[in-house]
């Protein structure tokens, strides 16, 4: 992995801020270039761009353990929890985690036909109870990088009857998933999968749930080009049929981004973004700093989130979230970096 990362990632500061934005690989900023150049000389072929945003549909697929056809494109999480809260029947109960990301939650929160309940999230699978319709909830919490026990909310849901729909966009790249586990689950893929902004995927059950699709458009048909007027005659026969028109260069790029990932592979990538987070948790308690505990490639330190200033005019860029201190660790990072970060925080 260190050949593929020297080859493919050029940082100029030491940037430990993949929970707000991964960096672009090499190979992607190439294809961008290239289709772009495309349009600007006029040679747009969108039947070979299709192709691949297709291959893309396939990686992401490949990389959560499902077949593509379970698996729909859009531009954003709350635009894809939007249809699964669109689809749930006026008085269904949605259980989600306290304090989890908005574009996770607010969706549910602006039907107010909806019973939105919320509970801690280490206490999510005992909160599931009779009557229970969905469990909304983050795979890894974006503020403190805390991982969820999905195992425990995935059986606690299908014990009482209740579908899961799990937020992948912090875990997926460095926390190996398997989204069959669960009913729903979205990923927001310009983090940890270095794609650019403007992707994100929908995963669904084989029978699509009861999902509706909401926001079919041309591309939703079963046969798209025979679908651009009137109404649709046929909708396509899997997940396609939530796609919304893909955004071609982000998609385009995003192939190259998911290649990437695939070669390195998520468990390789996890066991080395685990690795530098431990130390940096390690090297924070020795300053006397108490960070979140756990083993993610997140880690937050309460308290310390005044420091972010003076570390990125030391060349160290972090982001603060809910007060934190919050520093993401990627495959482009090493123990130099955490070595550059420790160095620069103040004593407790």
């Amino acid at each position: 992995m260190r050949d593929l990362v020297r080859a493919e990632f050029a940082p100029t500061t030491v940037y430990l801020n993949t929970a707000s934005h991964g960096l672009t690989p090499a190979r992607t900023a190439d294809a961008l270039r290239e289709a772009v150049q495309e349009t600007v000389e006029g040679r747009i072929d969108l039947t070979r761009w299709f192709a691949v945003i297709e291959r893309a549909r396939a990686r992401f697929a490949r990389l959560v353990g499902l077949d593509p056809d379970r698996v729909a494109l859009g531009a954003a999480v709350s635009a894809h929890v939007s249809l699964v809260a669109g689809s749930l029947p006026p008085g269904a109960e949605v259980l989600v985690a306290d304090g989890d990301f908005s574009s996770l939650v607010n969706p549910f929160a602006m039907r107010a036909d909806l019973k939105l309940r919320t509970a801690p999230q280490a206490e999510l699978a005992d909160a599931v109870r009779p009557g229970t319709a969905l469990v909304a909830v983050s795979a890894v919490q974006s503020a403190d990088g805390r991982i969820a026990d999905l195992a425990a909310v995935a059986g606690a849901a299908r014990a009482h009857g209740a579908r899961t729909l799990v937020d992948t966009t912090q875990a997926a790249g460095w926390l190996p998933l398997d989204a069959g586990a669960f009913d729903y689950t979205v990923c927001g893929a310009y983090k940890w999968l270095l794609c650019p902004r403007g992707t994100s995927f929908l995963t669904v059950p084989g029978d699509g749930g009861d999902l509706v699709a909401a926001q079919a458009g041309w591309v939703a048909g079963e046969r798209p080009w025979e679908s651009c007027y009137g109404t649709v005659e046929e909708l396509a026969r899997s997940a396609r049929r939530f796609d919304v028109s893909p955004a071609f260069l982000p998609y385009l790029g995003a192939e190259r981004s998911l290649s990437l990932v695939e070669e390195a592979g998520p468990e390789t990538i996890g066991a080395h973004d685990r690795a530098l987070a431990a130390r940096f948790r390690a090297g924070a308690a020795e300053l006397g700093h108490r960070p979140v505990p756990g083993d993610s490639a997140i880690v937050a330190v309460p308290g310390l989130g005044g420091a972010s200033e003076a570390l990125k005019e030391a060349g160290v860029e972090v982001s603060v979230r809910a007060g934190n201190l919050r520093a993401a660790f990627h495959l482009y990072n090493t123990a130099e970096d955490v070595e550059r970060l420790l160095a620069a925080l103040p004593r407790a």
